[in-house]
């Protein structure tokens, strides 16, 4: 039976400035991998221990151990080249002269696991916690990022086949996590969800010869096939518009791709962003099929401040004018640190961030 939390959190989380040096240290040689593992494991610990302070239901290891969130594929695959690379447009809040360019490597042969990430997370991260844990993993359609015209045709012709053999991979470890004990699986998609933006589902998608349209129909049904059931494991789905040390890669509202929300049938529940207006209204929730519940990601991880409780619960409750009451829970928008450098907050403000999702959920649903 699936689980729902109402106080929930989306994975990543700051790293702590000794942390990114000690990562760079390892990466130059100057640090052994026994030592920059034990660094690595306190800093998991600690994060631990800061999560359940707070107070919410379900915690992550923080993704600490990644280079970024999608690093299952970037840093686990055989199969990509440094050697070429593809640039991804991002946007700051809402100056276009705060375009940034993000670099991606590119796929040229076929993708094979070479290892896991979230194997050794787990593992690690089991052992530690009192709360129930969660994992995240990229969607297999992430790897939009990765395929290249001129450069992976030879080995994926048509990209919606390297999607496909992600797809198997990321099943794989999947299995992999429920037969360890992992019963909180979450799959971060914001590859359909920028598909919002006209412009970007041209210049992220379409002008790169990678179909927009049949990323919501073809694409969203690999997405599902990958949370094929599993028993005592809860699926849920991540959709964010981009989240890139504060950046983001897309606006506007859910009612242009709400309609694959009733594709993600062996999903428990979708984790939508709601922190500000690019997300739009709450009338899309309309279309998340039947039995699913939402959890409302009305805490931004972008900004530096705290949101209010009662403005908050205030959210909720317009919610609830188009969704069951009794079907939503909170979290944050997304993770705190998409990238290892992080989004511009502070620790402090990541703590009493979180604080503020217990504090809502206990308010919004008491016990």
């Amino acid at each position: 039976m699936a689980i729902f939390y109402r106080a929930d959190v989306l994975g990543s989380l700051l790293r702590p400035a000794h942390l990114k040096e000690a990562r760079l240290a390892w990466q130059a040689g100057k640090l052994s991998s026994s030592e920059f593992k034990r660094i690595e494991d306190r800093c998991v610990d600690a994060a631990i221990a800061m999560q359940e302070g707070t107070g919410v239901d379900v915690i992550s290891d923080g993704e600490l151990r990644r280079s970024w969130f999608s690093g299952l594929y970037t840093d686990a695959l055989d199969g990509l080249s440094t050697a070429a690379q593809i640039k991804s447009r991002i946007s700051g809040e809402g100056a276009a002269e705060e375009t940034k360019t993000l670099d991606a490597p590119v796929v040229t042969a076929k993708i094979t696991r070479r290892r896991s990430w979230a194997i050794e997370e787990f593992a690690y991260a089991r052992g530690r916690a009192r709360r129930p844990l969660k994992v995240s993993l990229p969607s297999p359609l992430m790897m939009y990022l990765n395929w290249s015209r001129e450069h992976s045709r030879s080995a994926y012709p048509d990209p919606f086949e390297l999607f496909a053999d992600a797809a198997g991979i990321l099943r794989a470890e999947i299995v992999e996590l429920a037969e360890l004990g992992c019963t909180y699986i979450q799959i971060d998609t914001p590859e359909v969800c920028v598909l919002v933006d006209p412009a970007f589902r041209k210049s992220g998608f379409d002008d790169h010869g990678i179909s927009s349209a049949r990323a919501l129909t073809d694409g969203m049904d690999l997405i599902n096939s990958v949370a094929a059931p599993i028993a005592g494991v809860t699926f849920g789905l991540h959709f964010c518009r981009g989240n890139y040390k504060g950046h983001w890669f897309a606006q506007g509202g859910y009612e242009a791709i709400s309609k694959c929300f009733r594709r993600a049938t062996n999903y428990h529940h979708l984790l939508l962003e709601y922190d500000d207006a690019r997300s739009g209204d709450f009338e899309p929730l309309r279309d998340v099929h039947d039995g699913a519940g939402v959890v409302l990601g009305l805490i931004s991880t972008k900004t530096n401040t705290v949101e209010s409780v009662d403005e908050t619960l205030h959210r909720i409750d317009e919610a609830s004018r188009h969704f069951p009451r009794e079907r939503l829970a909170i979290s944050t928008q997304c993770g705190f640190a998409s990238v290892a450098e992080g989004n511009p907050l502070s620790e402090e403000v990541q703590e009493a961030k979180l604080r503020t999702v217990a504090e809502v959920a206990r308010r919004a649903w008491p016990r």
